[in-house]
């Protein structure tokens, strides 16, 4: 892959697939207008994304080159110039916003723009603060959900929106848990590793953990409310297993890059299949 391309992390783009997450749980993903809509969505996410990557990577350069896989990132290695990276910078952002205009609705630009400003106030300032810097991350994938969700004009349920929280933070706080043990206390690569604790993340993992699984259950058995087929509920089960089976690819030691552990691990991508099936089922036989 060019290192221009790698510059802008498309692997980390499947975190945006967050914004099918709405659509399709509201069963108007097979309406053509809509599914455009929502992937209008998609791509202004993956630019913004990209953009505020690139700032993340300037500014942790140096950081990077002390560690064992980040220093072969392409700032970080020389083989694409800093002034490179702030033009990209600068026009991925304004890009983003300019797509998510093309959805015709403002709401959409409103959630890209304050996403793009939490996660640059993350890039320069809340990824040094303690738990903060967990909550900011998280909050990313929420709004991810959020802008899904506002493109096409279908609500969240308050359980829907405790699930991708707390789901998120599990995902966010087992990053960190992974990095603590890739690359120990002392590596200075991330600025809140220092801070945290193997045990204090363990706890963490725990109550996000936790937090996931009861309100993704409470969301299941409240939507499957009218309906004669139990498909809801059973889609509890290929979550449960994804959960559980991620929570121990965390304690062998990985997990510090959650995208390659999916695009590699058969069991969760197999749950994951199961999941999309009931609860596509679910959904559009309701």
């Amino acid at each position: 892959m060019p290192p221009l391309v790698r510059a802008l992390r498309p692997k980390q783009w499947l975190k945006n697939v967050l914004v099918f997450a709405a659509p399709g749980a509201a069963g108007v993903l097979d309406d053509g207008g809509d599914f455009t809509l929502t992937v209008i969505t998609f791509v202004a996410f993956c630019l913004a994304a990209s953009g505020i990557y690139v700032w993340n990577d300037l500014q942790d350069v140096e950081a990077d080159r002390a560690h064992p896989t980040k220093r072969l990132r392409p700032f970080a290695a020389g083989t694409v110039s800093i002034g490179t990276g702030r033009a990209m910078g600068a026009v991925l952002p304004v890009a983003a916003l300019a797509v998510a205009a093309a959805t015709g609705r403002w709401q959409t630009v409103a959630v890209v723009a304050v996403y793009i400003m939490l996660t640059l106030s993350y890039t320069f300032w809340l990824k040094t603060v303690a738990i903060i810097d967990l909550l900011a991350v998280a909050a990313g994938f929420v709004l991810r959900a959020a802008a899904g969700a506002v493109a096409v004009d279908v609500p969240m349920s308050r359980w829907f929106v405790l699930c991708v929280t707390f789901g998120s933070l599990f995902i966010v706080v087992g990053k960190r848990y992974a990095e603590l043990q890739e690359v120990g206390l002392d590596a200075g690569t991330r600025a809140t590793l220092d801070t945290y604790t193997p045990g204090f993340l363990r706890m963490l993992l725990s109550a996000s953990l936790a937090g996931a699984l009861l309100s993704y259950c409470v969301w299941a058995f409240e939507t499957a409310e009218g309906s004669d087929m139990p498909f809801y509920e059973l889609s509890i089960v290929p979550m449960i297993a994804a959960l559980f089976r991620y929570l121990l690819v965390l304690e062998r030691g990985e997990g510090s890059a959650p995208e390659d552990v999916f695009a590699r691990d058969r069991v969760l991508q197999l749950a994951g299949v199961i999941w999309i099936i009931i609860y596509g089922v679910a959904v559009y036989t309701a």
